[in-house]
């Protein structure tokens, strides 16, 4: 890549902005924690467990993301968690590594409602491969050579890594059915409160944009006790926003789903409203619960190969035995 002297801190804005933007999970009700710190010991458990995502894996821009999370339930108190987020784009050698510590407060309500306040600190660090860019200043066309170095102001200043403090809060209410499960949650989350700086180039100030989250999930039981759960989760960072829709059955041991992946604000011209359809297929068993997700592009941004998700999660408990109805069923 040949620069004109000066260009790099454009491209260093132009990186930044195009990775200020947060990963995102389309299995968030599966494991809601990547949404918000609120769901830390929702469970009313310890569990542990990890979730990966490819996306695009035919272009250029392949982005591997992994969240390693662990959380336990404190009786009349609340949860407590903990997190690891991992995020490396191939070609760019970009990569975002972030530990997280958060605390769920537990308060019930009336008509076995609760509200679970809770807030999240984190210490992220991003870091980008500047070695692969050649400067205008670094060529001699006389003698055919590339200079390793340059004089470039931008680039002598541009740092390799940076390291920053981040905050969350959020907060969600949930009721519980006759069975201690949570049929129905409503919550919301804000991402970034305290803005950190993530610019690359020394004394510049770039700071990461709010991410804000409004989620709902709805569990009913259908048919001989199966679930259906109904799902939305919207989001907002800077000018990009997005809306997820999705509807999951649990069928004994097996869960199908199927969610909509839309972009609401169409901030380009030939943006599509409908960006991707998600298909879902998950296991639950008695304390392990499995989930594979397959996002199909429907815009023409060419060949992607889609979006792969897998997911894990391990609780210290027997999931059906939580409820009397689905143990029954089993036997």
């Amino acid at each position: 890549m040949i620069l004109k002297p000066h260009t790099l801190l454009l491209l260093c804005c132009f990186f930044i902005k195009a990775h200020a933007q947060d990963p995102l999970f389309s299995q968030y009700f599966l494991v809601p924690e990547t949404l918000n710190p609120s769901f830390s010991g929702f469970e009313e458990a310890s569990y542990f467990g990890l979730i990966h995502r490819t996306q695009w894996p035919s272009l250029d821009l392949r982005v591997d993301t992994d969240y390693a999370f662990y959380n336990t339930w404190v009786e009349n108190v609340g949860g407590i968690g903990f997190s690891i987020l991992n995020q490396h784009e191939n070609n760019s050698k970009y990569n975002h590594l972030q530990g997280n510590v958060n605390f769920a407060y537990h308060v019930k309500l009336a008509n076995d409602w609760y509200f679970r306040p809770a807030i999240e600190v984190g210490f992220g660090s991003k870091s980008f491969n500047f070695s692969n860019l050649v400067l205008a200043d670094q060529i001699n066309i006389n003698a055919g050579t590339v200079s390793g170095s340059t004089s470039d102001p931008y680039a002598m200043n541009a740092n390799r890594k940076i390291n920053f403090l981040d905050f969350t809060t959020g907060f969600v209410f949930d009721k519980k059915n006759i069975y201690n499960d949570s049929e129905i949650w409503l919550g919301a989350s804000i991402k970034h409160l305290n803005k950190p700086n993530i610019s690359f180039v020394e004394n510049g100030n770039v700071p990461l944009d709010i991410f804000y989250s409004i989620h709902a999930n709805y569990k009913f039981p259908y048919y001989d006790y199966n679930d259906l759960l109904l799902s939305a989760n919207y989001m907002q960072q800077g000018l990009y926003n997005r809306l997820d829709l999705s509807v999951t059955a649990q069928l004994e041991k097996l869960m199908l789903g199927l969610m909509a992946v839309t972009n609401p604000a169409k901030n380009e011209g030939n943006s599509h409203l409908l960006t991707s359809v998600n298909a879902f297929v998950g296991l639950e068993f008695d304390q392990l619960r499995f989930g594979f997700s397959y996002d199909i592009n429907t815009t023409k941004i060419g060949r992607t190969d889609g979006v792969y998700e897998l997911s894990i999660t391990y609780l210290a408990g027997c999931l059906i035995c939580r409820d009397p109805a689905r143990l029954e069923r089993r036997k």
